[in-house]
């Protein structure tokens, strides 16, 4: 074993993994870390990794020969070559100075790698005060019903055809928000369902994929999908009725739970706060 758990456990303020994003806290071990350890070597998913659903190589990986392992503070810098190359340094420790500490290495990794981005990532605790950066949140399928909220919604091919056409401009509309990705996995035929919204047969929001998985534990969880409404049709509790329909998909094909990102104070943030959910604390990233 690499990692000392009574080194790093004491820092995880937040349940977030290297190249793996946030787990379940039932989840978070010592094996995982060393997981992603191994999979740097290989180049292939993990069995429970989220992104092994849109298939090839895992494009991140963690730089094995440059982590930083003392009683004080873990750094786990990662590196990805999608675009022109990135460099994450995953900050675990309790210190403010960590932050400039891991600058430096993400600074000088990324030029030993000849890529143009440095970045470092800082898990904080969900009693952090004025966070900034991406909050990470759990829905508890085991805890009371998530029933259909009913309203015009259903998945995409269950919808006229005309109305069905209507998705592939929505989702060009939308591309920022990663919903032309996901038409191309639709065509392609390579992803779970997608559940849509539309207003006078036209579709303004969709949120999917809906995907069950296991996760490191074996237990399913929801995968995590992309969610977007319309500028223009915002406002009238039509995201509030995707999300509360998706996750009425998630419990009704046996998922736990599900783990969310959102952007501190952005819409989805303050739709999944009023729904209830559990804060398990932040992920701020800060370029270098």
């Amino acid at each position: 074993m690499f990692f000392r758990w009574d080194w790093l456990r004491p820092h995880l303020t937040a349940p977030i993994v290297p190249t793996l994003g946030p787990v379940h806290p039932d989840a978070l071990t010592a094996g995982m870390f060393e997981d992603t350890l191994r999979a740097a070597e290989t180049g292939d998913f993990l069995t429970y990794d989220k992104d092994r659903r849109w298939g090839g190589k895992k494009d991140e990986r963690v730089l094995r020969s440059d982590v930083v392992h003392q009683p004080e503070h873990t750094f786990i810098p990662t590196l990805t070559q999608r675009g022109c190359g990135t460099v994450k340094v995953f900050a675990y420790g309790l210190r403010d100075s960590v932050v400039e500490e891991a600058a430096e290495l993400a600074a000088k990794l990324a030029a030993a790698h000849d890529v143009t981005g440095a970045r470092v990532v800082r898990p904080l605790g969900p009693e952090t005060a004025h966070p900034q950066g991406a909050r990470i949140q759990l829905k508890d399928f085991t805890v009371g019903p998530c029933p259909d909220p009913g309203g015009p919604v259903r998945p995409v091919i269950a919808w006229p055809t005309g109305v069905q056409k209507t998705f592939a401009p929505f989702a060009e509309a939308m591309a920022d928000d990663g919903l032309a990705f996901l038409h191309a996995r639709m065509q392609a035929g390579r992803c779970g369902p997608v559940l849509a919204a539309a207003v006078e047969e036209r579709i303004v929001g969709a949120i999917g994929p809906m995907e069950v998985l296991p996760d490191a534990t074996g237990r399913l969880q929801l995968m995590p999908q992309y969610f977007a409404v319309l500028p223009e049709a915002r406002g009238q509790g039509l995201g509030r009725i995707l999300w509360r329909a998706a996750m009425h998909w998630g419990q009704s094909h046996g998922a736990a739970y599900q783990l969310l990102q959102t952007e501190v104070d952005g819409p989805s943030d303050r739709l999944c706060r009023a729904e209830g959910l559990t804060s398990l604390g932040f992920s701020c990233t800060a370029p270098v």
